[in-house]
């Protein structure tokens, strides 16, 4: 059984920084792909960042340049490095893993950016 925890989440001003992990078990890590989403009050949940098996990126435009999505397999985890983080970018984050054709998702964590 594949399992995902997120940890890292927090309140933290506007233009601080926080850094997300989600470390998962179960699979053999390396061959997961990888992604970060988020759903805010009364919106859809929406992807955020994602990273390959092979260690292909690619972030949603609201986050380019402010977040970076990256993966230690080693520990079998994935990081999420938030910068400058805006008020909108308020949301329960939730890892997910595509792992041989199934998608697993964690229990979420929640980011409160105050302006």
């Amino acid at each position: 059984q594949v399992q995902l925890v997120e940890s890292g989440g927090g309140l933290v001003q506007a233009g601080g920084s926080l850094r997300l992990s989600c470390a998962v078990s179960g699979s053999i890590f390396r061959l997961n792909d990888m992604a970060w989403y988020r759903q805010a009050p009364g919106k859809q949940r929406e992807l955020v960042a994602d990273i390959t098996s092979g260690g292909f990126t690619n972030y949603a435009d609201s986050v380019k340049g402010r977040f970076t999505i990256s993966r230690d397999n080693t520990r079998n985890t994935v990081y999420l490095q938030m910068n400058s983080l805006k008020p909108e970018d308020t949301a329960v984050y939730y890892c997910k893993s595509n792992y041989f054709y199934r998608e697993y998702w964690g229990q979420g964590t929640q980011v409160t950016v105050s302006s």
